[in-house]
């Protein structure tokens, strides 16, 4: 697999070692844009369009890495709306329902969706998305 395939094509399968490298570089990206706003140096809309610019490429190694897991590319949906139940307003409901739908249900859902595409070996031999994951060639 190519990196423009990796990052770009939401077809095909990838290992955890691509995903977990794709999850650092995300992660030292995300750190780096937020330090660099925190300091004014960057304003928060160019941050702003560069966290929508990484959706692209991260939704893709994530529906890849289900593809290796053998599940459908609509589960990555779960994180979105795990996004959105950390995000909304529950100050309508009980302390404990806040933060139930607040922050338990978006925690354990991310955690839950962390261990299976980064812990668990994908489908051994070729599956319905395809030959077995191949790694990703980064020259």
């Amino acid at each position: 697999m190519t990196l423009q395939q990796w990052c770009f094509s939401f077809k095909g399968r990838i290992g955890r070692r691509d995903f977990w490298i794709w999850m650092g570089l995300w992660l030292a990206l995300m750190a780096a844009a937020f330090t660099l706003a925190n300091y004014q140096l960057i304003a928060i809309q160019s941050i702003a369009f560069f966290i929508v610019a990484l959706l692209w490429p991260t939704a893709a190694v994530l529906v890849k890495r289900l593809h290796d897991r053998n599940k459908a590319g609509w589960w990555a949906l779960l994180l979105i709306l795990a996004w959105m139940l950390a995000a909304g307003n529950w100050q309508m409901l009980a302390p404990i329902w806040q933060w139930g739908v607040g922050r338990f249900i978006p925690t354990l859902i991310i955690v839950m969706m962390m261990i299976d595409l980064g812990a668990f070996v994908g489908t051994p031999g070729s599956n319905r998305f395809g030959p077995e994951a191949e790694p990703v060639k980064f020259r």
